[in-house]
Formats: C-alpha cells, sequence, structure tokens
C-alpha cells in the first residue's frame, strides 16, 4: 500500500515581509526553465493523469514549486 503525507521539511515563520525582496525573487523564478514554468507543467499534467493519488501528488509537487 502506498501512503503520501503532506509535511513541510522546513518551517516557515516570516516575521519581517519585505515586498521589494518578494518581487525580486519571484523574477528569478520565471521564464519557461524556471521554476513556474515547471510548477504550471505539473499542474497541467494532474489532469490526465489516471491515478488520483499521484494527482494529490502533482499538485503538492505543482504548488512547492511555485
Amino acid at each position: 500500500m502506498w501512503q503520501y503525507e503532506k509535511r513541510l521539511q522546513f518551517p516557515v515563520n516570516i516575521k519581517n515581509p519585505n515586498p521589494a525582496l518578494a518581487k525580486f525573487i519571484i523574477s528569478q523564478y520565471g521564464g519557461p526553465d524556471g521554476e513556474i514554468g515547471a510548477s504550471l507543467r505539473y499542474l497541467s499534467q494532474r489532469y490526465s493523469m489516471p491515478y488520483r493519488e499521484v494527482a494529490g501528488v502533482l499538485t503538492d509537487v505543482g504548488i512547492s514549486c511555485s
């Protein structure tokens, strides 16, 4: 039997949000070979996946990439 648990690898605690830095970081992820492109490919492939359990994993991977 296969079981999947969604957990964060590291705890996230944002104390001082910085919108300017966030905008810069997001710009580094863009582009056809960037993280956003990979994320969208994972999210689009989940709709053609015949197994719902694996589709959930693709959703989680696609969301965590973005």
